[in-house]
């Protein structure tokens, strides 16, 4: 897949950092080190890491993901990355 979504809270800039949904590639939510998890009352699953986004976006460097964007969106901070495909 080569887009990918990272996102966290204004408030949690620390970490956690949500890092994919369920259609998300597994290894790469592997090498991130993510666990997948499904929030009460939500019928989707979701991939987290307890690592802060700036960790989580060198490591996704390191395997040719690229920030194309990234906006605030009420206290959500959200990156879009690419990866070119081989």
């Amino acid at each position: 897949m080569p887009y990918m979504f990272v996102s966290t809270q204004i408030r949690l800039e620390n970490g956690p950092t949500n890092v994919g949904d369920e259609f998300s590639d597994p290894v790469v939510m592997n090498y991130l080190g993510a666990r997948k998890t499904t929030m009460l009352g939500n019928n989707f699953s979701e991939y987290h890491v307890d690592d802060p986004p700036r960790l989580v976006l060198d490591k996704l460097e390191k395997i040719g993901f690229r920030v194309v964007s990234m906006t605030g969106v009420g206290q959500t901070l959200v990156w879009c990355l690419h990866k070119e495909m081989e």
